[in-house]
């Protein structure tokens, strides 16, 4: 456990902003499929019920994807091509819990007009606002 603090460090902002970059290239994908998914069965979700049907039903698989690469390896797509890895403190991977905190904290802070994730660039050990309150935080692997 000693050598893989050892070698994980907090990511250059660069790095970060590189992640969040990759990772919204991700979730345009997966709002594509699956809106298309809802589309096809539920038809036109342009007013009314279907469309808040539809914003609800693209949050809840958007959440499904990030707590699922969380649990499973504390890292989604784009965090394995940047050689990162979400932890809590202690070096362990997020419990379903605290995974699910965390995406709704991290929707809470970019809804905010992103404050939750431009809080990395004030912020020492550049932590997203919900990994400050959540004690979990993004390292990098050297």
């Amino acid at each position: 456990m000693n050598n893989q603090k050892t070698n994980m460090t907090a990511p250059s902002l660069i790095k970060l902003g590189a992640c969040l970059l990759y990772e919204l290239l991700t979730v345009i994908a997966i709002v594509f499929v699956s809106a298309g998914l809802f589309l096809w069965v539920a038809g036109d979700a342009t007013q009314g019920v279907k469309r808040l049907l539809l914003q609800i039903f693209l949050w809840l698989t958007i959440g499904a994807y990030f707590v699922r690469c969380w649990l499973q390896s504390g890292q989604t797509l784009a965090m394995q091509a940047w050689k990162l890895k979400l932890v809590t403190d202690d070096n362990q991977l997020l419990n379903l819990r605290f995974a699910l905190l965390r995406y709704l904290l991290a929707t809470l802070g970019f809804a905010l007009f992103g404050v939750g994730f431009l809080w990395a660039i004030v912020d020492r050990q550049h932590l997203f606002l919900h990994d400050r309150i959540l004690n979990s935080r993004i390292t990098a692997r050297t």
